[in-house]
């Protein structure tokens, strides 16, 4: 059974960090495709960053330099590392696995599962 369980969010200042962490579980996270997305309240799911299982990775341009993402293989967990961050990085993010379609990796209906997603507050 598939499960995704994020956590590391928080309330930050601008130009703070925080990395986000998604504990996997029913599947190893080297072998599939992931990414991280977010929703802020009235606005669409986008996505933020995605890593291959041979490891390359891909980002939002509104995130680029600022954010990394990565995997521990033996913890089997995914990572979103957020620096720089800014108040309009403020939402929910949520991690997502399981692709189904062969599709941009940054659009969310690529995606089969979902975690419950943890809150980013960023505040100027």
């Amino acid at each position: 059974q598939v499960q995704l369980v994020e956590s590391g969010g928080g309330s930050v200042q601008s130009g703070g960090s925080l990395r986000l962490s998604c504990a996997a579980s029913g599947f190893f996270v080297s072998s599939v495709y992931m990414g991280w997305f977010r929703q802020a309240p009235g606005k669409e799911r986008e996505g933020v960053a995605a890593i291959k299982p041979d490891g390359s990775t891909s980002y939002a341009d509104s995130v680029k330099g600022r954010f990394t993402i990565s995997r521990d293989n033996a913890k089997n967990t995914l990572y979103l590392q957020l620096n720089s961050l800014k108040p309009e990085d403020t939402a929910m993010y949520y991690c997502a696995t399981g692709r189904r379609r062969v599709g941009a990796l940054l659009e969310s209906q690529t995606y089969l599962y979902w975690g419950q997603g943890t809150q980013v507050t960023v505040s100027s």
